[in-house]
């Protein structure tokens, strides 16, 4: 006997409305035991095969218990075969989708006249669940049992499950028995090598392709871009189009997803004229993409035109907007949007909040935040998790209320992680707390001693208080791990060119030029009283010589080069890998107010929007 807890009504409400039976009555009655619904079918005399068949198939993809699976498997014993309508492969795999690999298998070997179409059917359920072992397995069997010759649907339901060492044991089988030549065997075979950063390999394929359709270029097109060579990516795009095969959604939006990654805004508005001309402007995901890249470039407002042209956003599109506003800094304006989209019926999930909370933190919304982290789960339903832990203890580290976020964390149901400690090591380094700092530092250090960031930190901490000592022995300790700090650099795109920055840099091909350009910036910011600090300087040395440190910081090289290049009314637009330091973003200020420029720079936390002296962070970050 079955209990009716395991069993969905809806299946048999289903099978009943399908069938238009008459036989509601006792449909009812069986709903107290599913195996009396199954049994009355087979014996109603008006009930063929091949309606049963149809509700047994319904029954397998509806089914999400394993009562239920065994139920129909002895139906089908009891009143139909195996191979028709392929329902011994459907049971199989529902086995298998289940997590009862021993009966898969067992039901697999007992199916009779298995043909290639089951082998291909078993190799692909367990290729999908990533257990690549049981998939070679079955390949093997295929070949050896049933002396089946695979074809490319079996090649490419192996492939898709393959790590590098296994796809490359598929590539050389399929190199041996021509089946290479197919055009999806070769596309499922880029993917693979791209998925593991083999570009050259995914590219060679590529080129053995005759005729590479749409699927060939967006395949090549995507693994450039996700393994960092945008402009690799941007080339293949233009070949495609040079090539009349014409980009679709997928090709637009992961271009798009690479410009957001570095911050090219330049090259975006040619994609956004593209857009419009090919009408993909109606996609929702492509304008989500479009609208993620002008936030991510540091143009919001272009970011808050394309979320109103929209004509009926979805959750992604309004978590997107929200999350512009976040890095942005623009806190008020996240809470109000938020409050606008759950008036307009949106309910909101863990990553809505989780941008949520990161913009109050970024803004000083300390009991908006509170407020929201307490009712996220009582009227949302949305269980808080590390993310959002880790946005509130940032959110009382940045404030100040050290001992809450202290609280926060011995009160969380779950082991805090490097996410949460770091949060708050962060705020232990901004209000120089040096005793709860090391002890932080010691449990980072004890979650993951192999993450520089955690000695960079527990360093400044020290530099900044004047214990060099103590410095001195973080650093040697670094030294004796084999760790190195992440060299701070900055971009700026011009001339449809990405131009990278150092400290001290002396490769860029201007440098001269850029260093008098920034030698006469510091002494007309000088004289309207900006005052090197030299504390960011992590190095005990004499204080002329910090100021030449500091002098040269990556930022400040980056500022000079947009000055020299940039007409007088744009805005310079920075992408900096590490945190803007104290002095830099001082020194923006100036710069934005003297030479009368809006300087936007995007560190790894959020944006930063000079202009007229000030700063958008209002010089809380």
């Amino acid at each position: 006997m079955v209990s009716t807890t395991s069993c969905p009504g809806s299946l048999f409400k289903f099978i009943a409305l399908r069938h238009k039976l008459n036989f509601q009555t006792q449909f009812l009655h069986n709903l107290s035991d599913p195996s009396r619904l199954f049994e009355s079918r087979c014996r109603q005399d008006n009930f063929n095969n091949s309606s049963l068949l149809e509700s047994v198939i319904w029954s397998i993809s509806l089914c999400s218990s394993i009562p239920i699976c065994r139920l129909i498997h002895s139906r089908v014993v009891k009143c139909l075969n195996y191979n028709d309508w392929f329902v011994g492969d459907r049971l199989v795999s529902l086995y298998a989708r289940l997590g009862f690999i021993s009966d898969a298998h067992n039901l697999f070997d007992e199916i009779p006249d298995r043909d290639l179409v089951s082998w291909n059917s078993f190799i692909s359920v367990f290729s999908k669940m990533g257990e690549v072992g049981l998939s070679l397995n079955a390949f093997y069997r295929m070949r050896h049992e049933d002396a089946m010759n695979p074809n490319e649907i079996t090649l490419i339901s192996l492939i898709s499950g393959c790590g590098i060492v296994e796809g490359g044991y598929v590539h050389g089988f399929a190199v041996k028995n021509g089946l290479l030549s197919e055009r999806k065997v070769l596309n499922s075979f880029i993917n693979m090598y791209g998925k593991y950063g083999c570009l050259n390999a995914a590219s060679r394929l590529f080129q053995m392709i005759k005729l590479p359709n749409l699927v060939s270029w967006n395949s090549i097109i995507k693994i450039h871009v996700q393994n960092g060579l945008l402009e690799k990516g941007i080339s293949y795009f233009n070949i495609m189009r040079g090539v009349e095969i014409y980009p679709d959604q997928a090709t637009i939006v992961t271009v798009l997803q690479g410009c957001a990654d570095i911050g090219v805004g330049k090259t975006v508005d040619a994609y956004h004229g593209y857009i419009l001309c090919s009408g993909l402007d109606i996609s929702v995901p492509t304008m989500t993409a479009l609208l993620n890249v002008y936030a991510k470039s540091g143009r919001l407002t272009a970011s808050c035109e394309i979320f109103r042209e929209m004509r009926e956003p979805d959750m992604i599109a309004w978590t997107a907007m929200l999350a512009a506003y976040a890095i942005h800094g623009y806190g008020r304006h996240a809470v109000d949007h938020f409050d606008f989209m759950v008036q307009k019926g949106f309910e909101p999930d863990h990553v809505t909040f989780t941008h949520l909370l990161s913009a109050c933190s970024h803004s000083g919304l300390v009991n908006e935040g509170k407020e929201l982290f307490k009712t996220m789960y009582s009227a949302y339903k949305v269980k808080p998790r590390l993310d959002h832990y880790s946005c509130m203890v940032d959110l009382y580290g940045r404030s100040g209320c050290l001992k809450d976020a202290l609280v926060l964390i011995d009160s969380m149901p779950m082991e805090p992680n490097p996410g949460v400690w770091g949060a708050l090591l962060n705020g232990c380094k901004v209000y120089g707390d040096i005793e709860l700092g090391e002890e932080v530092a010691g449990k980072l250090i004890t979650l993951n001693p192999s993450d520089p960031r955690n000695y960079i930190m527990l360093s400044s901490i020290y530099s900044k208080s004047g214990r060099w000592a103590e410095f001195a022995k973080v650093r040697a300790l670094m030294k004796d791990q084999g760790l190195v700090k992440t060299a701070g650099c900055s971009f700026i795109e011009h001339d449809h060119k990405i131009h990278r920055f150092l400290v001290s840099d002396q490769a860029h091909p201007d440098i001269e030029r850029i260093h008098a350009k920034l030698n006469d910036l510091m002494n007309k910011i000088g004289e309207a009283g900006y005052v090197a600090n030299t504390e960011f300087v992590l190095h005990d040395v004499d204080e002329d010589v910090k100021g030449d440190l500091v002098r040269l910081h990556s930022e400040k090289l980056a500022i000079a080069f947009g000055l020299l290049v940039y007409s007088d009314n744009a805005p310079l637009i920075i992408t900096k890998n590490l945190r803007i330091c104290g002095d830099c973003h001082n020194m923006a200020k100036f710069v934005s107010r003297v030479e009368n420029r809006v300087i936007i720079i995007r560190d790894t936390k959020r944006f930063h929007h000079f202009a007229d002296g000030l700063c958008s962070c209002g010089d809380y970050w």
